[in-house]
């Protein structure tokens, strides 16, 4: 699960500083609902969540609450689907306003194209963080200040073997204030 959270928020972190480059395009700072999508192409990513949703469904009931307040503090609805999710995500002024895309020691991130409402964008990640080296690339189409739709394709590896990870995202901005969300990359 702490390699889904991670992908999930190198994602996000790449959509936030990505969709400021296109100059037409200006999103709206504040509390955004993020719902998320992702396939693998061996399956065993959803073989093994399929195996967590059953061990949580075996736990006392106490202990399953436990277990889905855990998953909601981290982003993950009730139920812990990390396939099918939906996060809420807060954005600052300063996420909106960036005009290039801030690479961390382990990832490097390029655009490749930008226009109006669509970006293209390009990632590399050594994988020095213990997940292991990564690749892959994003179309983000902008429907208005406060709608995004974003398709990614992910090359990993997984037990030694090479895996394709595709992931889909819709965003849509809630409010100006975050409440109790923090802003991304301080989770």
């Amino acid at each position: 699960m702490t390699a889904m959270r991670a992908l999930l928020t190198l994602l996000l972190l790449a959509l936030g500083s990505s969709l400021a480059l296109a100059q037409d395009i200006k999103l709206k700072p504040g509390l955004w609902e993020v719902q998320g999508s992702m396939k693998t192409s061996s399956g065993r990513l959803e073989a093994a969540m399929a195996q967590m949703q059953a061990e949580l469904a075996k736990m006392p009931p106490e202990q399953r609450r436990q277990m889905e307040q855990m998953m909601r503090a981290n982003g993950m609805g009730a139920g812990g689907n990390a396939m099918n999710h939906t996060v809420k995500i807060c954005m600052t002024q300063k996420d909106v306003d960036l005009d290039q895309i801030k690479s961390s020691d382990d990832c490097t991130h390029k655009v490749r194209r930008s226009g109006p409402k669509t970006l293209q964008m390009s990632f590399q990640c050594t994988g020095s963080d213990g997940s292991g080296p990564s690749s892959g690339e994003g179309t983000v189409n902008l429907d208005s200040p406060t709608a995004y739709r974003g398709q990614y394709k992910m090359r990993t590896t997984a037990d030694g073997q090479p895996e394709q990870m595709d992931f889909s995202q819709q965003g849509k901005w809630l409010s100006a204030d975050c409440g109790k969300v923090k802003p991304l990359g301080q989770q």
